[in-house]
């Protein structure tokens, strides 16, 4: 499902990044092509002039078709006409008269080509109503534009365009490998974040059915308690209470284990769906912690444990009393059940590094390293069989965690195996 759901993303930016970079792409090349062909036009109108100017002044010297480097077609101009000794510079071009049905009179050009190349280039311009355009004649890219002139004939103009053409072809050569290097990076880049993106959903929804599998396990134990000892109520009618006493007793205890499974169940959504709204207050926290303490010195007794605490007097935190005073609770209540028999329980309460920090020790047997980041998931337990015959679900540090974080703090845990277990929560 992860997969498929990356896939998409990668998908959907591949094509929206393409799209993007398709416009882009092509809005430069059409701005470049646009602006080649506006030089063009600008040169070769120089360059017409130049050669319509040359015609109505005859005399000009040069190398001309049929003059001083000799052919089959009469030179154009003469020569001795001051300042057009040549066409305009860069521009590699000539000029051709025809009559009207478009055959060559007259060339004037530099460059020595085959008389058949000038006949071929003088039907391509006359044959073209519009006047002007672009051919390519042995290999060479050329623009041409053709006037009438005085003699009912036509002036061709042809100007080499090879090299803007070469620009605009390597512009497209150019932008194709440039899109598909950027759209390799691009997709290796999307990747690796998309994957990076989805990991914390894909453990979320790992955790979320891991939640619900546990949940549903946890419920139905003393829900086929409490089908059993219905079953056997229901098999002995005409016994008296007092007789089917114990198996209500049974029913009555599984009742109450549900009912503290639900009831931090539902104390878990809301922490987490009411972070925003809880009251936060300067409140005095060693007065709070020493409170807890206080009312489990019994149970700690109890249990034939030694209990060691120091705490800081007159410590204050923003948040709720009643919240953090849970906090201590669990903590001590874990520290009760995990620990061996005749051991210690310490508990600290000080300012350290600008942050007031709480720390439960107790003598248990501990937990593997391995475990430590894992026991504040909900329902985990390190021994779930030896939880379950203490009354634990794995909620209690869960809940504990939750209520730590919605104070802006931390906690953590530290153990030794075989000799101490340390819970450590940090508040601002």
């Amino acid at each position: 499902m992860f997969t498929r759901l990356r896939n998409r993303f990668l998908l959907m930016n591949m094509v929206i990044i393409t799209v993007i970079m398709f416009v882009a792409f092509a809005s430069i090349y059409v701005i470049t092509y646009q602006n080649a062909n506006r030089d063009i036009n600008m040169e070769l109108g120089r360059v017409t002039e130049f050669y319509r100017i040359a015609s109505e002044n005859p005399g000009r010297g040069g190398d001309k078709k049929g003059g001083p480097n000799g052919g089959g077609q009469p030179p154009m101009f003469g020569g001795g006409s001051k300042g057009l000794s040549s066409p305009p510079e860069r521009s590699v071009s000539f000029a051709l008269k025809t009559d009207v049905e478009g055959g060559l009179l007259s060339v004037d050009s530099r460059f020595e080509m085959e008389d058949e190349f000038y006949d071929t280039a003088a039907r391509k311009a006359i044959a073209d109503t519009s006047g002007e355009g672009r051919v390519t004649l042995d290999g060479t890219r050329w623009a041409y534009r053709a006037e009438a002139d005085l003699s009912g004939g036509y002036m061709v103009v042809y100007m080499d365009v090879t090299a803007q053409q070469n620009i605009l072809t390597n512009l497209i050569y150019t932008f194709a490998v440039v899109a598909l290097v950027m759209l390799a990076v691009i997709f290796a880049t999307s990747r690796y974040f998309a994957n990076r993106s989805i990991a914390p959903v894909r453990d979320a929804f790992e955790k979320q059915k891991r939640f619900i599998a546990d949940a549903s396990h946890e419920l139905k134990t003393p829900l086929a308690v409490i089908q059993t000892n219905a079953d056997v109520l229901l098999a002995n009618e005409t016994d008296t209470i007092g007789e089917q006493i114990k198996w209500l007793h049974r029913i009555k205890s599984e009742t109450e284990r549900m009912k503290t499974l639900t009831n931090d169940l539902l104390y878990l959504t809301q922490m987490d769906d009411s972070r925003a709204e809880t009251l936060h207050v300067p409140f005095n926290v060693s007065e709070a912690v020493e409170s807890v303490v206080l009312a489990m010195e019994a149970v700690i007794f109890e249990r034939s444990l030694k209990l060691d605490y120091e705490i800081e007097p007159d410590l204050t935190v923003t948040g709720s009393a009643e919240q953090l005073k849970q906090v201590v609770m669990i903590l001590l209540d874990n520290a009760i059940k995990y620990n061996r028999p005749e051991g210690t329980i310490g508990l600290t309460l000080r300012r350290h590094h600008g942050h007031i920090a709480l720390t439960v020790t107790n003598s248990g047997a501990g937990i593997p390293a391995e475990q430590l980041d894992k026991v504040f998931d909900r329902f985990y337990r390190t021994d779930a069989s030896r939880s379950r015959k203490q009354g634990g679900y794995g909620l209690g540090l869960a809940i504990a965690k939750s209520i730590v974080e919605q104070h802006r703090g931390k906690i953590q845990a530290r153990s030794a195996l075989g000799e101490t277990t340390s819970f450590i929560v940090q508040l601002g």
